[in-house]
């Protein structure tokens, strides 16, 4: 397998925190108008910083032609382009799928994946750098949490990844590391850059956010009437058997997290995906996919199953046998169901599989 290494709030001031330059990625188009006013340049001169940024996606401040020198020399002097460095990546050797490994400012890592599969480029990017929410079956829990990622530090994980692409990226999934309603205000701010008309310019239906169960920030997403789509690990068939893989369950109740799904859906006139890990001896069985279909009812939404991808814990992928005969019992049912076959597993970067020491 081939690695190679690879060499908010406006301030004209070094981060006071950490002495470290403000990265211009992660900017939105109105704080960009203010720096360059407080630096004596025509507001016009924003629109161009943030389309280099976010259409072009350039690697240093000095490649935007078009931007006067002198607006570009005193950015230089407090800014840097990109919050992230790019430390390694590794393509995976059986399908289309890569890993992307990132060192932050202050120099902890995340992990990034871009899967192709058909005419789909998805990348998958990570929302904070462990996890605090501690699903049983998940590796990237075992990091424990350690911090939220800056809105730019999530929006420069696609701005990196495609320059170093030669697709196109067609779909955004926040389902990397972290639990992206535990750091809701950036992710939403990352998800409006990524879908912002003068930069990226990603449709809303093709941008995911993916929650364990965070049941007040579902029922604020569904409020404030976001555009973008929303999934849900539901991963158990009843409350007792979730709680036991899930311990967020003891504090987000089954019962009140259907209904926040059931809210977004009234909201937004869109379905809510729920994700259903399957783990063998656990939530595999004809009577968990019953008592699944019960739980369900007639609620309109999507069921996505997804064969465990071990991680060399004491949990276990059902057989190729025991996954039909789950899904054989879901044949009739009145909600639409897919199975993701999770891609990258050779490079451990398949669903649940993202970790860093």
């Amino acid at each position: 397998m081939q690695k190679y290494s690879i060499h908010e709030k406006f301030t004209p001031m070094k981060n006071a925190r950490n002495g470290e330059k403000v990265p211009v990625v992660g900017q939105s188009l109105e704080k960009l108008e203010s720096i360059v006013k407080e630096m004596g340049f025509p507001r016009f001169r924003a629109k161009q910083v943030f389309q280099w940024i976010y259409q072009h996606h350039i690697e240093k401040i000095d490649e935007m032609s078009n931007v006067p020198k002198a607006l570009l020399a005193k950015l230089s002097e407090t800014h840097i382009l990109h919050p992230l460095s790019l430390k390694l990546h590794t393509p995976s050797e059986l399908e289309p799928t890569e890993k992307f490994l990132f060192t932050v400012q202050s120099g902890e890592k995340i992990e990034t994946v871009i899967m192709k599969d058909g005419k789909r480029n998805t990348i998958c990017l990570s929302t904070q750098i462990g996890c605090a929410v501690d699903c049983d079956f998940c590796a990237t829990a075992k990091m424990g949490f350690q911090k939220n990622l800056s809105a730019g530090e999530i929006v420069d994980q696609f701005i990196q990844v495609q320059r170093r692409t030669t697709l196109p990226i067609t779909n955004i999934v926040f389902m990397g590391m972290g639990e992206p309603f535990l750091n809701y205000k950036n992710v939403i701010l990352a998800a409006d850059l990524l879908n912002h008309s003068e930069g990226i310019g990603m449709g809303a239906r093709r941008i995911t956010i993916s929650t364990a169960g965070i049941v007040p920030k579902i029922k604020q997403f569904a409020e404030e009437k976001h555009k973008y789509k929303l999934a849900i690990s539901l991963n158990a068939p009843n409350e007792s058997r979730r709680e036991t893989i899930m311990p967020i369950t003891k504090t987000h109740r089954l019962n009140d997290l259907m209904e926040a799904a059931n809210l977004y859906y009234e909201s937004s006139g869109r379905f809510p995906t729920f994700e259903y890990v399957l783990l063998a001896g656990i939530n595999d069985s004809l009577k968990d996919a019953n008592q699944l279909i019960q739980l369900i009812g007639r609620q309109p939404c999507k069921l996505n199953v997804i064969p465990y991808n071990e991680i060399g814990g004491k949990y276990e992928r059902p057989s190729e046998d025991e996954i039909k005969s789950f899904l054989s019992q879901l044949k009739n049912v009145p909600f639409q169901v897919t199975v993701r076959w999770s891609r990258g597993t050779d490079i451990k970067a398949g669903c649940g599989q993202l970790a860093v020491d």
